[in-house]
């Protein structure tokens, strides 16, 4: 699996996090930054690296902003992605299990770094149960490949 992450200003310390916690699983990453604490706008991130993820680049991605909900919007606007903002583990296992989501947003406004870590975890591990989710996610694939 290779995963991209990416931040905002608002989101430095638990990208870091979410960095070691990508190398003590043996998950291939790439950094996308950013890497400083001055504003920044989370598009210039977000987008390029959910097109990195749509365009099979990349497997998935994690996003971190303040409250995760910039990112998590930018990042569903790129045809392909389904981007999950979550700050609860049953969320995160959720997400993988039912909705194949491919993009993780969170905000370190809103949760501490232990916490992100294991949303993380569940997250990156989790797969997708297909089944009767599949048509569902069927449904938005159809709706995209028709309505763009």
């Amino acid at each position: 699996m290779r995963v991209a992450i990416a931040s905002d200003h608002g989101g430095v310390n638990i990208l870091k996090e979410i960095a070691g916690l990508l190398d003590e699983l043996g998950i291939e990453y790439v950094d996308f930054g950013c890497d400083c604490t001055t504003s920044v706008d989370y598009p210039d991130y977000a987008l390029p690296t959910a097109e990195k993820v749509a365009n099979g680049e990349f497997d998935r991605a994690i996003l971190i902003c303040g409250t995760g909900i910039g990112m998590c919007i930018a990042a569903n606007k790129v045809k392909g992605i389904r981007a999950a903002l979550v700050h609860d583990t049953f969320s995160a296992k959720a997400t993988r299990e039912h909705n194949d989501s491919n993009i993780l947003t969170m905000g370190e406004r809103v949760i501490g770094p232990g916490l992100a870590r294991e949303i993380a975890a569940i997250w990156l591990t989790g797969e997708f149960q297909g089944g009767r989710h599949a048509n569902r996610i069927g449904k938005i694939t159809e709706y995209e490949n028709t309505h763009q």
